[in-house]
This record gives C-alpha cells, structure tokens and sequence, in this order.
C-alpha cells in the first residue's frame, strides 16, 4: 500500500511518500509556503501526481501523550485536507520526529542553511517509517 506522509509547519511542509509495497520511503520534498491555501493545494498536487492509498500526517502530543499546544491548528488543516482530497487523512504522533530528523543529519554532516532545508522531509520520512511499521504490526488497520 502505498503512503503519502506529511509533517505539517508554518514555513515548510515536508512530504513522504512510500515505494509501492509500502515497505520504504520512495520520494521526499519539502513545500516551503506560509500560506495554508498554497500548502493545501502543493499537497493535492503531490497527492494526485503520486496516488497513495492513504495520506497520514504528524500530530503534535506532548510526551505525556495529550494533544500539544497546535493540535487544533493541525486538526483543522488535516480536515481542509481531507476535504479537498475526497480521503481521509489520518492523525499520527509525531513527537520526537523533528528532534530525532535534526540527529539524524547532525551525524550525517548537515549544517546551517543545508539542514534547515532538508529537516522537514527526514521528519516526514519518520512519520511514514512510524506508520508503516504499525501497519506491519497491524495488517487489518
């Protein structure tokens, strides 16, 4: 099954999406917009130029697991996504996936201006790897 995976920002908006097995991340890209209609409308685009299956993405929890100060924010903008994508989009936590991106290029040498590009869609790649393994654990969700 392929999966499109978004993780949602005020300035970018990193996208993941799966191979067609669903088995590993197959393309990234960041939309850098500040403008939730553009975003709105970038995502469609990516969503009809790749056809997933589903579309998932990050939910702000705090670690103790209640919903995070932008989790209203985020709900809407997954429901003016679901609305204008005629699918559902699922909620999936996110927490630690933009502290666990910004390891992950720290040890891969990216820096600065390289890594500020390029976090988003290593925070999307984790949510998709995160639902895809649940999916792997749970055949019938």
């Amino acid at each position: 099954m392929k999966v499109l995976a978004i993780d949602y920002g005020d300035a970018r908006t990193g996208i993941a999406v799966s191979d067609l097995t669903g088995s590993i991340v197959g393309f990234t890209t960041v939309i850098h917009s500040r403008n939730r209609e553009k975003t709105l409308r970038e995502i469609t685009e990516l969503v009809q130029a790749h056809g997933p299956e589903r579309v998932v993405m990050g939910f702000p929890r705090n670690m103790d697991g209640s919903e995070g100060p932008r989790a209203e924010l985020y709900r809407s903008f997954a429901e003016a996504l679901t609305e204008a994508l005629g699918m559902e989009v699922r909620l999936w936590d996110e927490r630690r996936t933009t502290v666990e991106a910004h390891n992950i290029l720290s040890m891969s040498g990216y820096h600065g201006k390289k890594r500020k590009n390029t976090v988003d869609a290593v925070a999307a790649s984790l949510i998709l790897e995160g639902y895809l393994d649940y999916l792997r654990m749970h055949p019938e969700a």
